[in-house]
C-alpha cells in the first residue's frame, strides 16, 4: 500500500467494507459446523442483545427456523426489555422459543443474599426494594489509567451513593456474578442434549480479543460464528440482517446488574467505535499516522490506550486458553 493510500485509509470502511460476504461465511461456517458435529439444528440464548439477535438471524437463514430453538433465560436483575427484545425476534424470526427464569439456581446457590451482605459491607443504608445497584470503572479517554472499579447506589434512577471496592470485595462479587452467565450456559446445553442440536455461542470478536466473557459460562459454547466480527462488523451485520433498530440502537451490557450498566461503562470504558478502530490497527499493525487521523486522539494517548488494552490482554489470557494438559507420555 502506498504511503498516501495508507494515510487516505478509513477503518470503519475497511471493517464494513464486505460485509454482505462476512454474512455468506457465517452461513456457510453455521452450517459446516452443525453438520460436522451431526447435531440437526442449534440452541441459542436470546438475551435482546445485537449479538445473539444477529446469530439468531444467521442461523435462521442457514438452517430453517425449524432447526433453531431460543432460550430466553432472565433473572431477578435482568432489565425486562431483554426478555421483551428477545421474545419479539424469536416471534419475527418463527423461531420455537422458551422462557426459563435462573433466579432460582441462583436462589439455591444464595447468590442473591451474598450480594447484598457484601453491597451492605460498602453501603449500610443500602435495600434492594428501593436501591439499585451497577459496578463501573473510570472512563479511560477522560479519567485516565485509574483501574478502580466502584459500585453506583441508585434510588429512582439517580446516583445517591459511590464507593470504591477493596480488591477482595471485587474478586467475590465478580465471582457471585458470573454464577448468572454459567447459569445461563447450564440450561442451554440441557436443552441442546435434549434435542441433539449444538450450542451457538454469540461472542464477537472484540470481547474475544479482551477476554470479555465468562469462562464456561458465555464463553463455553459448541460453535462461535461471531468470534472473527468486530463488534462494529456485528452493528452492520444486524443492519443487514432487518435485525429490529430497537436492538441496534440498544446499549450493549451483560444485564447483570439490577440497574442496567453497559459495556462502555465497565469493561470497554471508552466508545465502542474507538476501541475496535484500536484493536483492528494493532491486528494490522497500522501506523500511528492513520490511527490520529481515524480516531482523533493525540498520539500520546493513542499509546496509553494501546498499552491498557495489552494489559487487558494479558490479565484475561487464562479466560481465552485452553486448560492445560500434562502430557506425561512425551
Amino acid at each position: 500500500m502506498q504511503v498516501a493510500e495508507e494515510l487516505s485509509m478509513n477503518i470503519i470502511e475497511e471493517l464494513n467494507g464486505n460485509i454482505e460476504n462476512i454474512a455468506l461465511k457465517l452461513r456457510g461456517f453455521i452450517r459446516d459446523q452443525v453438520k460436522g458435529f451431526k447435531k440437526k439444528g442449534v440452541v441459542i440464548g436470546v438475551s435482546g442483545g445485537i449479538d445473539s439477535a444477529v446469530a439468531l438471524a444467521l442461523c435462521v437463514q442457514e438452517l430453517g427456523k425449524e432447526n433453531v430453538y431460543g432460550l430466553i433465560l432472565p433473572e431477578e436483575e435482568s432489565s425486562p426489555s431483554s426478555k421483551i427484545l428477545g421474545t419479539e425476534i424469536c416471534k419475527s424470526l418463527g423461531v420455537s422459543y422458551e422462557e426459563v427464569p435462573i433466579s432460582p439456581i441462583l436462589k439455591s446457590l444464595n447468590i442473591y443474599d451474598q450480594k447484598e451482605q457484601l453491597i451492605k459491607r460498602n453501603f449500610p443504608e443500602y435495600d434492594p426494594k428501593i436501591h439499585k445497584t451497577s459496578l463501573v470503572l473510570p472512563d479511560f479517554l477522560n479519567q485516565g489509567l485509574l483501574n478502580v472499579p466502584y459500585i453506583r447506589l441508585i434510588k429512582d434512577g439517580e446516583t445517591v451513593a459511590r464507593c470504591r471496592l477493596r480488591a477482595n470485595d471485587y474478586l467475590e462479587l465478580i465471582g457471585l456474578q458470573n454464577v448468572k452467565q454459567r447459569s445461563r450456559m447450564i440450561v442451554q446445553y440441557m436443552h441442546a442434549e435434549k434435542l441433539n442440536y449444538a450450542v451457538c455461542g454469540t461472542t464477537n470478536k472484540t470481547e474475544l480479543a479482551l477476554g470479555q466473557f465468562v469462562k464456561y459460562g458465555d464463553g463455553g459454547a459448541d460453535l462461535e460464528p461471531l468470534a472473527d466480527c468486530y463488534k462494529i462488523q456485528v452493528y452492520s451485520l444486524g443492519k443487514l440482517l432487518n435485525v429490529n433498530e430497537e436492538i441496534i440502537k440498544r446499549p450493549p451490557s451483560a444485564d447483570t446488574w439490577s440497574n442496567y450498566t453497559t459495556d462502555e461503562e465497565f469493561y470497554w470504558r471508552m466508545p465502542i467505535q474507538i476501541l475496535d478502530q484500536l484493536l483492528y490497527a494493532q491486528e494490522h499493525q497500522l501506523p500511528l499516522q492513520i490511527i490520529e487521523k481515524n480516531t482523533g486522539m493525540s498520539r500520546e494517548k493513542i499509546e496509553k490506550t494501546q498499552r491498557h488494552i495489552n494489559r487487558i490482554r494479558d490479565a484475561t489470557e487464562y479466560v481465552r486458553a485452553v486448560p492445560p494438559i500434562c502430557y506425561i507420555n512425551r
